[in-house]
């Protein structure tokens, strides 16, 4: 079995397309006319496909898993989305945790979460393993 990717239901593939691209960079691979593929690996369903397929509602505005991205100018990241969708509906604004990583968590415009922190720096641990914090 083989990791394809992840898919997010949107209300509109077009303008979730926009989005994507204009904050992250991705960049559509394929159009099925209600469902995308986008660069490394994230696919777009519209919301009326998804509930046909699977006949079940679709639960928007949820915590149960956030899509998470890196971003070393992480402050430059958060003026961009500031500016280019004042709307944005935010979990927390650019915050520090204790261990020194940076993060912004929001929703894109279909409620789905998103997470953007600086890249996690390794350690190194008494019994000399390597971990990421």
């Amino acid at each position: 079995m083989k990791f394809k990717g992840m898919l997010i239901v949107v209300q509109d593939c077009s303008r979730a397309l926009k989005f994507y691209s204009d904050l992250f960079g991705f960049r559509l691979v394929r159009d099925n006319g209600g469902n995308m593929e986008l660069t490394d690996h994230l696919y777009l369903q519209e919301k009326s496909f998804w509930e046909s397929f699977t006949g079940t509602e679709v639960i928007p505005v949820n915590n149960y898993s956030e899509l998470y991205f890196e971003e070393t100018e992480i402050e430059e990241f958060a003026e961009k989305l500031a500016s280019l969708y004042p709307e944005t509906v935010y979990v927390n604004r650019l915050m520090q945790h204790s261990w020194g990583q940076k993060v912004i968590r929001f929703y894109d415009p279909d409620g789905n979460l998103i997470e953007v922190g600086t890249p996690m720096q390794p350690v190194q641990t008494d019994s000399g393993l390597t971990q990421k914090y």
